[in-house]
């Protein structure tokens, strides 16, 4: 790697480490990653334009040329709630910090005529909240949020000149911050954690972990290619301040994509991906939110079931499936245009709703829009606009099913990212 390629890449990481922040879309995963897919609702898994391989597809690395792409995305989710033990009883509590500004950063470079590699540099997140009061009962304003960065090392080797397979290493980095649910330990409540001083109320506490994303692509023929990406799930080192919730210990769920692409007009270009996200194989994420009742009664209880115990409450959230369905037309020599349409299940059951107050990951349904244009032959500009129509759930209050909690959210998010060729 030369001079020019590494200076970018370095500055890039420096830059884009300390700022990731919350999304909430295909439950805390992105709709997609890069501008040019999130135009195109998020299909990307056989799209070569793109310095994102490491995200997306890490076999794509071998037909994405030399190339460096850094985008920043204006991200804004709004998030209220109605809640039963709201003060006063049914009010409607609206969370705070809806802007957020989110960037990313792609390299890629052809090697010889079979390897390449580059670095994808992405967050995800979106299990953020900050309602200025309490809506489950306590005195302290209450939220949650979490962020993840993962930088993505990719290395691609063509198998013959229609395929490839590719692999990224993720060095994933996560911080989380919880707080005003203290009085989920102890009488007042009636539940108890299994360690009431890392429960709530700490500052930020850090994560690590190292996963891997698999990747092929197969170009089928002249105008049809085919590809798929997989990463099991990621083992995360504790959260050591927050130990008396989900035992502090937040794994990134397995994860895969299948998609194809098909040139309909010379100019035209369709894009499906299919997509699952097995959240509920995660304790932290997934463990119904009811498992806190067994341990009602403190040490009169079932130990195993309190907060951060084995069997401690999570989420409740399901796998999903997810569909994207994107559309690419080449309108002029320097102009592209794009569209997409992203289709998720809502990980949230009403069931879980009172827990979820605070992480209401519950989008299922976003259009998007975008664009390239060519500034010249080496460099271009590009645009991604997200719309997330607003989304509800409503359940029986998990502390007293006689009232009900309601979560809603919507969110919007545009984007721009330069590219530059070498």
């Amino acid at each position: 790697m030369n001079k020019f390629a590494l200076r970018p890449l370095v500055a890039a990481l420096v830059l884009t480490a300390p700022v990731m922040s919350a999304f909430a879309t295909d439950g805390y995963f992105s709709h997609g990653y890069g501008m040019k897919a999130k135009g195109m609702g998020g299909a990307a898994t056989t799209y070569t334009d793109s310095a994102f391989a490491g995200a997306n597809n890490p076999a794509l690395s071998s037909w994405a040329g030399n190339r460096t792409e850094a985008g920043l995305d204006w991200f804004s989710p709004k998030r209220s709630t109605d809640a039963a033990m709201a003060n006063p009883s049914g009010s409607t509590v609206t969370s705070n910090s809806n802007d957020f500004f989110i960037p990313e950063f792609g390299y890629n470079r052809t090697y010889d005529a079979k390897w390449s590699y580059g670095v994808s540099v992405y967050g995800n997140g979106g299990m953020n909240t900050d309602y200025p009061t309490n809506p489950v009962g306590g005195a302290d304003a209450m939220g949650v949020n979490l962020e993840q960065l993962v930088i993505a090392p990719t290395l691609s080797y063509k198998l013959d000149e229609t395929q490839s397979v590719g692999i990224s290493p993720l060095l994933i980095y996560q911080t989380i911050e919880v707080k005003g649910i203290g009085h989920f330990n102890g009488a007042a409540m009636g539940y108890w954690s299994s360690n009431g001083g890392a429960l709530s109320n700490n500052g930020k506490s850090a994560s690590t972990g190292m996963g891997v994303r698999l990747g092929y692509f197969k170009k089928l023929t002249a105008d049809v290619d085919v590809g798929a990406s997989y990463s099991p799930k990621t083992q995360m080192s504790k959260f050591d301040k927050y130990t008396g919730l989900f035992n502090g210990t937040f794994d990134i769920p397995e994860n895969y994509s299948l998609g194809a692409s098909m040139k309909v007009m010379p100019d035209v270009k369709l894009s499906l991906d299919y997509q699952r996200i097995n959240y509920n194989n995660v304790k932290a994420i997934g463990n119904p939110t009811a498992n806190m009742l067994p341990c009602n009664g403190g040490n009169n209880g079932d130990a195993s079931y309190c907060l951060g115990a084995a069997n401690g409450a999570g989420f409740g959230w399901q796998n999903i499936n997810v569909i994207k369905l994107g559309v690419e037309w080449k309108q002029a020599a320097a102009l592209t245009l794009r569209a997409g349409y992203n289709r998720s299940d809502n990980p949230v059951q009403s069931k879980d709703v009172t827990f979820n107050i605070m992480a209401p990951g519950i989008m299922t349904t976003h259009y998007t829009f975008g664009g390239t244009y060519a500034l010249d032959k080496d460099s271009e500009i590009t645009a991604a606009y997200m719309y997330s129509p607003q989304n509800t759930v409503t359940g029986a209050n998990l502390f007293n099913p006689a009232g009900t909690d309601t979560i809603r959210m919507k969110q919007q998010s545009l984007g721009i990212q330069f590219g530059w060729k070498f």
